[in-house]
């Protein structure tokens, strides 16, 4: 390959910034070329309505998308999240590099932990996946809480809190992490109390199907059991025709004897963002060794979910 740089299609946020920087290290040690952030503005990060309004899936993928089908970058890197769940032939996603924390968790004022949240306490949030199981989990313990929509990058949501208007905000660990802001925290939430969102914490990098040499070049980045992992939580979406601001979570982790991984548990949780009613299962099965197990893990656990009511609790199904 020659030395000329390599562009990185990103999002302009703080966050997808810092998470690009990161990605444009590690392929330019893979690749040795220099790698050029070309920054790119999509339509989630200049509308102002909410995500579950404007549709959630792909707001902020698109545009990356088509600079890459145009040649306009070279490859592009997304929080995977926000992927939609069917991926474009002419794209490949060439890496899902190693999962940073899937944790959400909450930033409060003085300190609190979501336990210590006094009656009524406003919490501010833009997904109806956290309303529900936070709104649950205070059910269940005797709490009343306000989830309050919410939106806005990191600074604009902990200004909340600052300035008094909310009592705290729900964030995900992992772009506090990559920000660098994570002493901000004031009480992590075990994903035994919020299920994250199917692929929370991990990136995506994605290319042109068709640049067999860059795609084998990101390669070097992927990590196989965060791939195996997101493919099953992403799968169990798909399944759930649930596109990425519905109301459901899930996470596949690896369950581990000694030193020797055994096998893989994938939870999946659908609610109504009042948290009057959950849906919550878990499967557990072999390490997928192939996408296709991968999806079937996913696919598998969405059919019992649905068998337990869950499609009437998602509100509009996505098209």
């Amino acid at each position: 390959m020659s030395e000329q740089a390599l562009r990185l299609g990103t999002r302009r946020s703080k966050l997808a910034m810092a998470q690009s920087g990161q990605v444009a290290e590690a392929v330019s040690r893979v690749t040795g070329r220099p790698v050029e952030l070309v920054e790119i503005t999509t339509y989630g990060d200049v509308s102002r309505e909410h995500l579950a309004q404007i549709g959630g899936t792909g707001v902020f993928v698109t545009a990356l998308r088509e600079a890459l089908v145009r040649g306009e970058v070279d490859f592009a890197v997304h929080s995977l999240k926000d992927l939609p769940t069917a991926q474009p032939e002419d794209l490949a996603l060439a890496a899902v590099p190693v999962r940073e924390d899937v944790r959400d968790v909450l930033v409060a004022r003085d300190g609190l932990t979501f336990e210590q949240l006094p009656d009524g306490a406003r919490v501010g949030t833009g997904s109806p996946r956290r309303m529900a199981q936070l709104n649950a989990y205070a059910r269940g313990h005797g709490m009343t809480i306000e989830t309050v929509a919410i939106r806005g990058n990191v600074d604009t949501r902990i200004g909340y809190v600052h300035a008094g208007e909310l009592d705290a905000v729900v964030l995900a660990a992992a772009g506090l992490n990559r920000l660098g802001r994570i002493e901000e925290v004031t009480d992590f939430l075990s994903a035994d109390t919020v299920l994250p969102a199917p692929g929370q914490g991990a990136l995506a990098i994605e290319c042109a199907a068709a640049n067999a040499d860059l795609v084998a070049a990101l390669a070097e980045l992927d990590d196989p059991f965060t791939r195996a992992a997101v493919t099953a939580e992403r799968s169990l979406l798909a399944a759930l025709e649930a596109g990425c601001s519905a109301p459901v979570g899930a996470y596949a982790d690896l369950l581990a004897d000694g030193q020797t991984v055994k096998e893989m548990r994938l939870r999946g949780v659908v609610g109504t963002t009042d948290g009057s009613t959950l849906v919550q299962l878990s499967t557990t099965g072999p390490v997928p060794e192939t996408h296709d197990q991968a999806m079937s893990l996913g696919r598998e656990l969405a059919v019992e979910m649905l068998a337990k009511g869950a499609a009437g609790l998602m509100g509009e199904r996505a098209l």
